[in-house]
């Protein structure tokens, strides 16, 4: 474990953008008192002792919407996996990191899921945050089985399956048969990084651009324009949880784990808030365009230097 010293920025002025969304097909929760109530475990770890089994941990935070993170003992990564349930199909979000049965974790899930309503078919709709090999790498275990779609983690594929009018610019809402989840693209963490914003739960899934740890950053214009579009599509909205793809910080303030840890037994929570996107905004706006590497609470903005040619 390791403590970062926060990086001083100038002050700034963040300038708000507009944000074109879709046309709503399920009407936005106004308050907390409208959305379906969830529990979070009080802890993840993972890796205490290797192997461990089973290679998935599943929590089931409501009846329709489960978490799943993988062992520390088959990837240092631990990602978080997300499945989501409409009235009669599934939604699971990412596919995890190498060396793991991501598909023999998730489809007794949706067999169970399925066996309470009578063992009607579930199609599944598998998609990604975003394009890395940590969250794609069990695509293969889904690839042309029955009833089950694969949504390449690329803008063109986005764009035409969820019928976004512009990339990165309009959200999309897309009804998983009654389950709205609203898609946005957020890129520059990677070129087709998207979050979730699930209308039910309040819940806004946001991969590896924002959760406890170092925030990886590939394009630091696009990575500000998109937190400034997070930022105004979630201003009318409900945010119960952000939750992201990692945990990498402990609950030590200003404190993170190096990369390539198994075991963190100290390790910060999952979920974050809406404030924690206000702050990322503002840490952004401070910077005026030049990114820089600088410690917060609970997260790093850390730019990605370029590899240089020979």
């Amino acid at each position: 474990m390791r403590t970062i010293s926060p990086l001083l920025a100038g002050a700034g002025i963040f300038a708000m953008t507009l944000f074109a969304e879709s046309a709503r097909l399920q009407p936005v929760p106004s308050s907390a008192e409208n959305i379906e109530r969830g529990v979070l475990p009080s802890s993840w770890i993972t890796g205490a002792s290797c192997p461990e089994t089973p290679v998935f941990r599943v929590h089931e935070y409501n009846a329709d919407f489960f978490i799943l993170r993988q062992s520390g003992c088959t990837n240092f990564e631990k990602p978080f996996l997300y499945l989501l349930f409409g009235e009669r199909s599934a939604m699971l979000v990412d596919t995890g990191a190498q060396k793991a049965d991501v598909a023999g974790a998730v489809r007794p899930i949706i067999e169970r899921w399925s066996a309470g309503r009578g063992d009607r078919p579930v199609p599944l709709v598998v998609v990604h945050t975003h394009g890395h090999g940590d969250h794609v790498a069990g695509d293969a275990q889904f690839n042309g089985t029955q009833d089950t779609t694969v949504v390449a983690p690329s803008p063109a594929a986005l764009t035409g399956f969820f019928g976004l009018k512009g990339w990165p610019d309009t959200s999309a809402a897309y009804s998983l048969t009654g389950r709205i989840i609203d898609v946005i693209p957020i890129p520059g963490h990677e070129p087709a990084s998207i979050a979730l914003y699930d209308r039910r739960t309040g819940i806004l899934l946001t991969g590896d651009t924002l959760y406890p740890g170092r925030l990886y950053v590939g394009d630091g214009a696009a990575f500000t324009a998109s937190i400034q579009r997070l930022v105004a599509f979630t201003g009318d909205k409900p945010v119960v949880h952000v939750l992201g793809a990692h945990v990498e910080n402990a609950r030590t303030p200003y404190t993170d784990y190096p990369e390539g840890t198994t075991y963190q037994p100290d390790e910060h929570a999952l979920e974050l808030g809406r404030a924690h996107l206000l702050e990322l905004a503002d840490g952004l706006a401070e910077m005026r365009g030049t990114m820089v590497r600088r410690t917060f609470r609970d997260f790093t903005i850390w730019p990605i230097v370029p590899a240089r040619g020979p």
